[in-house]
């Protein structure tokens, strides 16, 4: 008896995600719960455990292909022996296929084009065709009776097949075509599902909210002194490194709790105000930009902050985010500083309605007291929906930040 490997359930609003690798091949020998395949979907990867124990018998879904939930990807027969009793049953259909005339046989290859058309292709080798300009008639499929699959698409334009001559000027439009000499030495590479929807997501932020940005500096000079005076203490207590990521997070719910409208998102015709502050940070990965979710960020301690933003950067770099990990954020953190950066206007995280940028932190002659004195300085930068938040609550709100990280005691008494 066979048993079947399915899509899992991918999390709130992801409904379909693409296979990625398949960690076996077919006949090789499954331990249940053993990772399988790796499906990406729009936020995270995730790993599909074998449901059984046995022999993967067959593979349903390619790598490439689109699946949607609870589709068949695989099928795993019940012992060692399974798979290659498979192989053998096939070898004697074949049989008399073998024995027929070669006069039979040759019709047979003659048609094996055609086959290859009779079916419809997938629904996403479909899409790939259509953005490529392409033909169904132009590409070998290599699903069941010849269906094209997205694998079979992404072979046929990375092989270079070009578009039939009615829908040239279209391919010419997209992307004027390279000189010999520098095609020769360039890569083609199939965007994966991540960076396609953080393409998406930031050009959709862009289009549809009023976006404005503001900023300021602080000076950093409380924030590290206080830093560098307990954070031994609080790693040895804690177990965790005393950052700077704490502070800001603590700040930042300070801030949002005084202006609501920063912490609320538009829905059609009306304001969603939320009453929990649920605080993105963004974290750069090898597959793209992620923004795990700080949840109840405003009823934590800092070093409550401190161990869980640790927990969700390890996920993320080691690609074991949950769905529950990504969801419901209200508002959107991201430190471009630890990249060096000076200032940057950051886009919005849809559809929240601010983000703060943070930046580096460099040593400059700042006016104090009619003094000219060195200090450790951080431009900020946050950026808003200007349809939902006015600029006063965006100034306000970018000085209460600047102000708690210039006096952190007011983050300890709550002021």
């Amino acid at each position: 008896m066979a048993t079947e490997i399915r899509v899992p359930t991918l999390g709130e609003s992801v409904s379909e995600a693409t296979v990625g690798t398949w960690f076996k091949k077919v006949g090789d020998a499954i331990k249940a719960d053993e990772p399988l395949v790796e499906l990406e979907t729009d936020k995270v990867t995730i790993e599909v455990p074998a449901p059984a124990a046995g022999t993967l018998s067959e593979i349903v879904a390619q790598a490439g292909e689109t699946v949607g939930l609870g589709a068949l990807l695989g099928q795993i027969a019940e012992g060692a022996g399974a798979a290659a009793a498979a192989p053998a049953a096939a070898e004697k259909k074949l049989e008399p296929v073998a024995a027929a005339p070669a006069a039979a046989a040759r019709p047979a290859t003659a048609a094996a084009p055609q086959t290859s058309t009779s079916m419809p292709p997938a629904p996403a080798a479909a899409k790939l065709i259509a953005e490529n300009s392409l033909s169904a008639d132009q590409i070998d499929g290599s699903g069941k009776r010849g269906q094209v699959l997205k694998g079979d698409v992404l072979a046929a334009v990375a092989k270079g097949i070009s578009a039939p001559a009615a829908a040239e000027p279209a391919q010419v439009q997209a992307r004027a075509p390279a000189p010999a000499e520098d095609a020769a030495r360039e890569e083609r590479v199939k965007m994966t599902r991540l960076r396609q929807t953080i393409a998406r997501r930031l050009k959709d932020a862009q289009n549809t909210a009023a976006m404005l940005t503001t900023y300021n500096e602080v000076d950093m000079s409380a924030v590290m002194s206080l830093r560098s005076k307990y954070k031994d203490i609080f790693e040895k207590k804690h177990g965790v490194k005393l950052g700077f990521m704490g502070f800001f997070t603590k700040a930042v719910t300070h801030a949002l709790k005084e202006l609501p409208a920063v912490n609320a998102e538009i829905d059609g015709t009306e304001i969603i105000y939320k009453n929990f502050c649920h605080v993105g940070v963004a974290v750069g990965t090898d597959k793209g930009l992620v923004v795990p979710v700080v949840r109840d960020a405003d009823q934590m301690s800092i070093a409550e902050i401190e161990k869980e933003i640790g927990r969700l950067g390890k996920a993320a770099r080691d690609g074991a985010l949950s769905m529950a990990d990504m969801q419901g954020g209200t508002f959107t953190i991201s430190n471009g500083g630890v990249y060096g950066s000076l200032m940057s206007s950051p886009i919005l995280n849809a559809p929240q309605s601010g983000i703060l940028g943070m930046h580096k932190i460099q040593d400059r002659p700042v006016a104090i007291g009619g003094q000219v004195v060195i200090r450790p300085m951080m431009y900020l930068a946050l950026s808003y929906d200007h349809r939902i938040v006015d600029g006063k609550e965006a100034v306000t709100f970018l000085v209460r930040v600047k102000e708690s990280l210039e006096d952190p005691e007011r983050l300890v008494l709550d002021l």
